[in-house]
């Protein structure tokens, strides 16, 4: 350092420090924002995920809060491919149904679209509904 100027050391002391300070700061707010979590589908969804052939993302939404269900009488494509074991294709063909013969009953009914079987239904009943009807028992 004998060899610089006073303008030159001056330099690389603020540089220094900014980088020292930069580090900290980036350090600091990594280490604030908690542990990372890690959801895993329950074991009846991840036999269902096998069974059908699809993948998570096809086939088990990330959006559905325990609890929620879907109008299958009212939802539109994009909603009905948050239902697990649903995905666009499945989706089509439960609004082209729903189309052609009415609105549906019960949730059961689905077993009469193409594409859903057992396996599937049993996996929805949870999360779909057909809207107050069903709720109150009928």
């Amino acid at each position: 350092m004998a060899g610089l100027s006073n303008y030159e050391k001056a330099v690389l002391v603020l540089t220094a420090g900014f980088v020292v300070f930069t580090g900290a700061w980036f350090w600091s707010q990594n280490r604030t924002q908690g542990e990372i979590q890690v959801t895993t589908l329950p074991r009846q969804q991840q036999e269902l995920v096998r069974e059908t052939g699809e993948d998570e993302e096809d086939g088990w939404p990330d959006s559905l809060l325990p609890g929620e269900t879907i109008d299958i009488n009212a939802a539109d494509v994009y909603e009905l491919q948050r239902l697990p074991g649903i995905g666009e294709k499945r989706a089509q063909d439960i609004v082209a149904y729903r189309e052609e013969h009415g609105p549906f009953g019960t949730v059961d009914e689905l077993d009469n679209v193409s594409g859903i079987g057992p396996g599937i239904l049993e996996g929805l009943r949870e999360y779909a509904s057909v809207g107050v009807e069903e709720e109150s028992g009928e």
